[in-house]
C-alpha cells in the first residue's frame, strides 16, 4: 500500500503481489529508512546478506539507487574503504587480497568502473577504480592520493586485561574507533583467559584484523599498534621512559578525568580484566608511577570501563 510521503518508483504496485517482488520490497524499505534517518552514512545491507537475491544494485558512481533497471532516487552513499597491506602510489595497479576481493565483488556487488578507497596505514587514503572484477579477484588502479586528518591530537595507549570471548573483540574495535594509537593485551593477577603460544598468535592476528576493519569504518588511515599479549610485570619492565601520563582505572581512586594534564606524549591507561586488578597488580603499577583514575561511583564492566574512559579523555583533552 502506498502511504503519503513515501518516495515511489512507480505508480504500479501490482508487482508487490508477485513472489519475486519480496526482495524489491525489502530493499526499498531499507533504502527509504536509510534516506530518512538523520546521520545515516552507510548504504543498507545488501539483500544477499539476508539470504535472498537482490534484484538491483547500487550505482556507486552517481549515488543513485537502481532497482530492476530503474533509477528511483538519490541516496547518500557511504565511502567504501578497504585496508590493504601493500605499498600504494598514484597510478599504480594492484589486486585485492582474496577476502577483500570477495567482499567487494560478492557482498558489495561492485564491478568494473566503480570507485572505492583503499589505505595501507600510512596516513593517506588512495582513491581507486575497479578495472576488472571476478568472484574472487578484483583489480584496481589508484587514481589519487589524499592525506587524512582523522587522528587525535592526544596519543593514548590502552593496556587492557584480556577479557573473555567476544568482549576483547569489542574493546579492540571500539578503542580503535576512539583513536588509540596502541593496544596492549595484558595478563594480570586475576586474568581468567589462558593463552598458549599458538592461541596467542591466532588471537593477535584476529585482533589486528578487527582493528583494520574498525579503521575502514571510522575513516582512520593509521592503524593502531596491537602488541602481543604480555604479562603485566613484563610490560611494566619495558615501558619507555617518556612523558606519557600513566593512569590505571581503580574504583577507590579519587582523581577525575578533568584534573589531568597531558603532554605531547599523551597517556597510558591500564584497565583490569573481569575480576579487576589484584593487589599485586596495583602495587606493581604504583611502583611504576601509575596514578589511579576514577570514572564515578558505579562499578563498570571491563568492556565498558576502558571505552568510557577513552571517550572522556578524548572529549576533554583530545578530539573535543
Amino acid at each position: 500500500m502506498h502511504r503519503p510521503g513515501h518516495p515511489s518508483c512507480s505508480a504500479d504496485h501490482s508487482r508487490m503481489n508477485h513472489p519475486a517482488s519480496t526482495n524489491l520490497a525489502l530493499a526499498w524499505r531499507d533504502l527509504w529508512m536509510a534516506a530518512r534517518t538523520p546521520g545515516t552514512r552507510g548504504a543498507p545491507q545488501p539483500a544477499a546478506d539476508r539470504g535472498t537475491v537482490h534484484p538491483g544494485r547500487y550505482d556507486a558512481t552517481s549515488s543513485r539507487v537502481m532497482l530492476e533497471g530503474r533509477f528511483c532516487f538519490h541516496a547518500t552513499m557511504r565511502t567504501i574503504r578497504i585496508h590493504v597491506d601493500l605499498p600504494l602510489a598514484a597510478g599504480s595497479e594492484l589486486s585485492l587480497p582474496q577476502q577483500a576481493a570477495e567482499h567487494v565483488s560478492r557482498v558489495l556487488r561492485m564491478s568494473a568502473g566503480d570507485p572505492l578507497t583503499i589505505f595501507n596505514g600510512d596516513g593517506h587514503d588512495y582513491a581507486a577504480v575497479i578495472v576488472a572484477a571476478g568472484k574472487r579477484d578484483v583489480a584496481l588502479r589508484v587514481t589519487e592520493v589524499r592525506p587524512v586528518g582523522s587522528e587525535s591530537p592526544l596519543p593514548l595507549t590502552l593496556a587492557q586485561g584480556v577479557a573473555r570471548g567476544e568482549k576483547m573483540d569489542l574493546i579492540v574495535q571500539k578503542a580503535t574507533e576512539l583513536g588509540v594509537v596502541r593496544i596492549v593485551p595484558l595478563l594480570t593477577e586475576r586474568s581468567e583467559v589462558k593463552l598458549d603460544a599458538a592461541r596467542a598468535g591466532k588471537r593477535l592476528a584476529h585482533w589486528r584484523a578487527v582493528a583494520a576493519s574498525a579503521c575502514e569504518q571510522s575513516g582512520r588511515a593509521r592503524l593502531p599498534e596491537i602488541m602481543p599479549t604480555l604479562q603485566l610485570s613484563t610490560w611494566l619492565e619495558n615501558l619507555p621512559a617518556d612523558g606519557a601520563l600513566r593512569l590505571a582505572l581503580l574504583p577507590e581512586a579519587t582523581r577525575s578525568s578533568r584534573e589531568l594534564n597531558f603532554g605531547k606524549d599523551g597517556g597510558v591507561l591500564v584497565v583490569g580484566p573481569e575480576g579487576g586488578l589484584g593487589e599485586r597488580d596495583i602495587q606493581a603499577l604504583s611502583a611504576a608511577g601509575f596514578d589511579g583514575l576514577c570514572l564515578g561511583p558505579r562499578i563498570l564492566r571491563t568492556e565498558t570501563a576502558g571505552l568510557a574512559a577513552l571517550a572522556a579523555l578524548q572529549a576533554l583533552h583530545g578530539d573535543g
